[in-house]
């Protein structure tokens, strides 16, 4: 496939299809959106586009946002199919995203054969529909070019995209479809086979129909289910029945009902027949999240809103009961992932919950591995679809491995369950793990036909497991933080603290690391991690609130000059230090993402300067930073006005808003122009290092510490009319406007006439001046305890 993927044609402007739509929009890729005429649409464009303009309002105003940007919606040309088949012509990719009926789908492609392009790829986005149904009396030139591209809902957010490709499909489509999905999207592309719901939802619903069955069977209720399959079982937090409701109950009925008529040689087929209390919910219209009520009823209950959840032996809702089982006891004092599944599987015999998530996970596992080669070919490709389209931390046969293999099968073999025998076959081997590293460190998995071969890795793809695999990799490590070497003169500064937060062995290592480049040892650094939940969530607030209840200015004046002497030393090094944040870049973590020389950021980035929220304004430089972004580049000898500058900044900083992408990160200056959006979270790494390697080979020199021009007294005067009218208001409180104050007084360049040209070292001394001060202010220790104590912010 030569042919570029430029422009996209969407054919079904539904939730599904505009989801994918906004996804490509936010990829930077134009699309068309297409849906059928109104029957009682006028004759100007916008009634005939009626329902293609409302799947692009919804993009804009659904929550959770499938845009990274409102304004990314102009990539979405909307269009019907009267009207508008001559533009299917000029689209590279075709994707139908119409209602899982063959008929109707028939028509569509027999639409599209008459006015797509020759060489355009058509894909159908079904889960349900056999390709081998849809290509018949297909045109052969289009066969060639047809294949399955399913998509998890919601798009942006569900990382799993399954390919599936028929016997005509030419290899090259399915190349360049996963070219595509990776590199331009951010997918997790997964290979699967022409089989009712392919991988991700069969092996998913199998494993709630087994969950229904075992609750019945052991008594327990739909809470106490979904506190034993959360987080602590590497689960989404939504667990089981939350989850069944976000998805929607009437889709989860389809899905199983529709495994269940159509694999009638499957031998835990009656694990997909659903439940009379689901099938109730259904016909009740009680779907899940979109119809207000499911297994889950939001309602108010004496004024109070509360969430109540359904008693499935009587089908009435009820309030919550309090859910405590050992075995959920002991898995929240592990610090691993793996800790925490073994106490959930391995607990006593008379713990409920530990008999259901032993249950569960063993019928799962089982059935997983018996639906190869049916479904896939390799375990990689079944643990991937579980990660990427379930929000698993792993899949199946990472798991059977986490709990270990020879243990579980046993235990499997007593209970009388039915080890298929290739699982045997490998352990006879003397193989323990279906995941193993070679001697030269590479992944391999075991397959079920007894061969042992390397795990397929994009050269894009590289994790910290893969760099400590290569030997002496570990350079520096303490309790906190690590330095690696990556190799090719670049180190990797890895943070390990809880959440990430800033604290003594961060700067300790960040400090040796920047210490090794100036001595020769490395030439570039990456700083960056894989922790699933943040970057790096702050700076260690306990810390600052036991200095200052003792009273010790002067170790909180240190700590804050180290941090942002370090800060500076970073943005300013003499070789590149390219940062790497994803996930959550908050108060502290947004300081060091930001002050590097340059940023290669996750497309979904949750990025801010949040210290209000605690009392405090940003310490380590964000002040400074953010306006020397506003206003650095405004050129010498140029009457700007700052002050429009600097209450945008002051409101970005009071405000404490956090981007819900990188995108909006960039558009409010906490990534710069020329940072680097990476939407593939497995290559950002390499990325990172690719672009400090690229910045060393080019000895690129650093940049210069700039000025800005002070606002000024009067508009600090400004923005202190403006905290007092939100204090009278009801607004704001007394001491969020002192916060403000000190806040306002730092931005506009402290007590010098506005029009002075301010440096940023003057910057960071009132920066650190303002924050010194108000970690003595009694009404902001309060703020950080409270934080602490019950993770969310206090208004005193």
């Amino acid at each position: 496939m030569s042919r570029p993927i430029r422009r996209v044609a969407v054919l079904g402007a539904g939730v599904m299809g505009s989801g994918i739509a906004a996804h490509l929009a936010n990829a930077g890729i134009d699309s068309v959106l297409f849906d059928i005429v109104p029957k009682d649409a006028g004759s100007d464009a916008a009634s005939r586009n009626a329902y293609a303009l409302r799947g692009i309002q919804t993009a804009i105003k659904l929550k959770p946002a499938p845009l990274y940007k409102k304004d990314l919606a102009s990539h979405i040309t909307p269009a019907n199919y009267d009207d508008h088949a001559h533009l299917l012509a000029d689209c590279d990719w075709i994707i139908e995203v119409v209602v899982e009926r063959l008929d109707i789908k028939k028509h569509v492609y027999a639409w599209v054969a008459e006015h797509r392009s020759e060489g355009s790829i058509v894909t159908s986005n079904t889960s349900g529909i056999p390709l081998a149904s849809m290509c018949e009396n297909m045109p052969e030139e289009m066969r060639r070019h047809f294949m399955v591209t399913h998509f998890f809902n919601p798009v942006r957010y569900m990382r799993l995209l399954e390919l599936v490709t028929g016997p005509e499909t030419d290899p090259a489509v399915a190349d360049a479809l996963a070219t595509f999905g990776r590199n331009v999207l951010g997918k997790g592309i997964v290979f699967g086979k022409d089989t009712v719901n392919f991988i991700a939802n069969r092996i998913g619903t199998f494993g709630m129909g087994a969950t229904f069955a075992a609750m019945t069977d052991l008594g327990m209720t739909v809470e106490q289910v979904d506190k034993t399959f959360g987080e602590n079982m590497g689960f989404a937090k939504s667990a089981v029945y939350r989850t069944a409701d976000v998805v929607g109950l009437d889709t989860l009925a389809h899905v199983m009902t529709n495994v269940y008529e159509n694999v009638p040689d499957d031998e835990r087929r009656d694990a997909f027949l659903l439940p009379t209390y689901l099938t109730s919910l259904v016909e009740k219209g009680a779907l899940g999240q979109k119809s207000g009520a499911g297994f889950y009823k939001k309602t108010k209950v004496d004024g109070r809103k509360t969430i109540l959840v359904l008693d499935v032996e009587t089908g009435e809702y009820r309030a919550q009961e309090k859910v405590r089982f050992p075995c959920i006891g002991e898995a929240r004092k592990q610090d691993t992932l793996k800790g925490r599944v073994n106490a959930m599987v391995w607990g006593a015999e008379d713990d409920l919950a530990s008999r259901l998530a032993w249950r569960v996970t063993a019928e799962t596992l089982i059935y997983s591995a018996n639906r190869i080669p049916e479904i896939a070919d390799d375990i990689i490709n079944i643990d991937r679809a579980m990660r990427w389209g379930f929000g698993r931390a792993q899949g199946p046969f990472e798991t059977w491995d986490t709990i270990g293999v020879a243990r579980a099968v046993e235990r499997m073999k007593a209970e009388g369950m039915t080890v298929p025998a290739w699982v045997d076959t490998m352990l006879a081997s003397g193989r323990e793990t279906f995941y193993a590293r070679d001697a030269s460190g590479h992944l391999t998995q075991y397959n079920a036909d007894g061969t042992i071969t390397p795990v397929d890795q994009p050269a894009e793809h590289v994790f910290l497991a893969d760099i400590t695999s290569q030997g002496n990799t570990l350079v520096e490590r303490n309790v906190s933080a690590s330095i690696h070497d990556m190799g090719d003169g670049i180190a990797l500064l890895e943070f390990h603290s809880k959440m990430n937060a800033i604290d003594e062995g961060i700067i300790a290592a960040y400090t040796s690391a920047l210490d090794r480049m100036d001595a020769g040892e490395f030439e570039g650094l990456v700083v960056g991690n894989e922790a699933p939940k943040a970057f790096c969530a702050g700076a260690n607030l306990l810390m600052i609130v036991q200095a200052a209840m003792a009273q010790e200015w002067d170790q909180i004046d240190q700590m804050i000059s180290t941090l942002q002497a370090l800060m500076h030393r970073a943005k300013y090094s003499r070789h590149p230090v390219v940062t790497a944040p994803h996930a959550l870049a908050l108060g502290g973590g947004c300081e060091i993402a930001m002050q590097a020389t340059h940023t290669v950021a996750n497309g979904e980035l949750y990025m801010g300067l949040v210290e209000v929220g605690v009392g405090l304004i940003p310490g380590a430089g964000g002040c400074k930073e953010l306006a020397v972004r506003y206003l650095g580049d405004v050129p010498a000898g140029v009457d700007a006005d700052p002050q429009p500058h600097i209450k945008k900044v002051f409101e970005r900083i009071a405000m404490a808003n956090v981007s819900t992408s990188a995108m909006e990160a960039q558009s409010w200056g906490y990534l710069r122009p020329t940072d680097t959006i990476c939407l593939d979270s497995d290559a950002r790494l390499q990325t990172a290092k690719r672009i400090a390697r690229g910045l060393a080979t080019a000895a690129v020199p650093p940049a210069k510490p700039r000025e800005i021009m002070a606002a000024g007294p009067g508009c600090k005067a400004a923005i202190e009319a403006f905290l007092q009218q939100m204090v009278w208001g009801g607004y704001a409180t007394e001491h969020d406007a002192l916060i403000g104050g000190k806040l306002a007084h730092v931005l506009t360049g402290g007590d010098v006439p506005a029009g002075t040209m301010v440096s940023e070292e003057r910057l960071l001394e009132l920066e650190r001046e303002a924050f010194l001060s108000l970690c003595g202010e009694q009404k902001s220790l309060e703020r950080i305890g409270h934080m602490l104590t019950n993770n969310k912010p206090l208004r005193n």
